[in-house]
């Protein structure tokens, strides 16, 4: 299993107290939520995925004190309620995708795995794939999501691409979307597929929306003492949280913000907050 990016700084922050109550609001393959349950801590997990809650592997004697729900964290603050999880002593947003949705989901979630369908959904229960989006959207919808979910400075150029690569052929797999880039750029670039690849993730699955939505229910559901973590990876999602502790008027408890020192790109763009109530 792949720990988590800036594991122990979250489990530090979440001040674990035995027989607490917690939320992993992103469990994906239960880094964090196997660190709170060896400290005593009870863990409400939840995920999109239904894929990654199928196989996760928890021993027995750890598992009688969590509970796994198929959820997404916009709802955190009803899910919470139906589990009898309130209130909560802390709560985790871990926004990256995990090892395992990246190199073995089959949908599309990594611009190196040229072979795989352009679905990019979190969750089956959502209609709409990023083939979809690429196929079907106008060229001023699909500039507002290159340029706002991953600023990028070729997205004129890479939108008015994609509605003459449609007009021919469809855009299904993810090597029909790098070639496509390639031919924009007449070249490689992999921070320009990263970029690209991200936006069209957060358009799929309203990540940024939902991000919004799961703070304000975290907040609702938090024991007064309590703390809430996130770890996120791009400016945007960010920009969210500091404008949701500023706005709430919240306590941030690590005043300088704690980030991934990792060799991989995607690790050191991790920033970790930590915040309570005032």
């Amino acid at each position: 299993m792949h720990n988590p990016v800036l594991l122990q700084d979250a489990i530090t922050g979440l001040n674990v107290k035995r027989n607490g109550l917690y939320i992993d609001a992103t469990v994906g393959e239960a880094g964090h939520t196997k660190d709170i349950l060896k400290l005593g801590g009870k863990v409400l997990a939840i995920d999109r995925d239904p894929g990654q809650i199928k196989k996760l592997i928890i021993d027995s004697q750890s598992a009688q004190k969590l509970k796994l729900v198929v959820g997404n964290f916009a709802d955190i603050e009803s899910t919470a309620h139906a589990n009898d999880f309130i209130p909560a002593d802390g709560i985790l947003f871990d926004l990256g995708l995990s090892m395992r949705q990246v190199n073995n989901s089959g949908r599309g979630f990594s611009y190196r795995n040229r072979d795989e369908p352009l679905d990019m959904r979190l969750s089956d229960t959502l209609d709409l794939t990023a083939a979809d989006v690429l196929n079907s959207y106008g060229q001023d919808k699909l500039y507002e999501i290159l340029a706002g979910f991953a600023e990028e400075v070729y997205a004129p150029a890479i939108s008015r691409s994609v509605i003459r690569a449609r007009s021919l052929k469809p855009i299904k797999r993810v090597g029909d979307l790098t070639r496509l880039i390639d031919q924009v750029l007449t070249g490689k670039d992999q921070r320009t597929y990263a970029r690209v690849f991200q936006a069209l993730r957060i358009a799929v699955n309203d990540e940024l929306d939902n991000l919004e939505k799961g703070l304000d229910g975290a907040l609702k559901i938090l024991k007064k003492t309590g703390r809430i973590v996130t770890i996120t990876f791009h400016s945007l999602e960010d920009r969210i949280v500091k404008q949701f502790i500023r706005n709430k008027k919240l306590r941030q408890l690590n005043k300088k913000v704690n980030r991934g020192k990792s060799s991989l790109s995607f690790e050191r763009s991790a920033k970790l907050r930590i915040f309570t109530t005032p």
